[in-house]
């Protein structure tokens, strides 16, 4: 068992370093210009970026064949009823080569009644620098993202729900407060 204890220790070291990177680089991921899209949602409907200025976006990218994408869907449920009649808007792109085809019985399943966008060729990852799913970036009203979450999250969290809430006070035309971040962690 000692031959194997230094391979696995540098494994384990490895691990935690690249997470400690990924997570670094999502926190330097904040503060610029959202890059703009045109898509369509399951039920054929046109979501332009540029039409929501004014509201401040939760996007999360996501497949369903990812399974921490799956695991955090319900919470991002629960906060999307929470915030309705607000500022607030929930997209959700897929990022399933299959579509609609894929995506349509999962959020039929989830009972998921935020927009679920629909991103077969792939066109945001690179746009946005996405390295895994699902990852999560907060637009402010200006079209600014202003922050960058790598990972599931309990999104239907108290601590949660009143980032956002403190995000949509301050009302069109005012300044996002600085330094603000999104909850890590349940």
């Amino acid at each position: 068992m000692k031959r194997w204890g230094f391979p696995f220790g540098f494994l384990l070291l490895a691990l935690a370093g690249a997470f400690y990177y990924q997570q670094h680089q999502a926190a330097d991921r904040a503060g610029f210009p959202a890059p703009s899209f045109t898509l369509k949602d399951v039920n054929g409907r046109t979501y332009r970026l540029a039409d929501l200025r004014g509201k401040i976006v939760f996007l999360n990218l996501w497949a369903t064949w990812c399974p921490p994408c799956r695991e955090e869907m319900p919470s991002m449920e629960r906060l999307h009823r929470r915030m309705q009649g607000t500022d607030f808007l929930m997209l959700a792109v897929s990022e399933d080569e299959d579509g609609s085809a894929a995506v349509r019985p999962f959020v039929d399943q989830m009972g998921l009644t935020f927009p679920v966008l629909l991103d077969q060729d792939g066109v945001l990852p690179p746009r946005y620098g996405v390295t895994g799913y699902p990852e999560t970036f907060i637009i402010d009203r200006e079209g600014r993202v202003i922050q960058h979450t790598i990972g599931p999250e309990d999104w239907g969290s108290e601590k949660s729900y009143r980032y956002f809430l403190k995000l949509i006070e301050p009302g069109p035309g005012t300044s996002q407060a600085g330094g603000q971040h999104a909850p890590t962690g349940s």
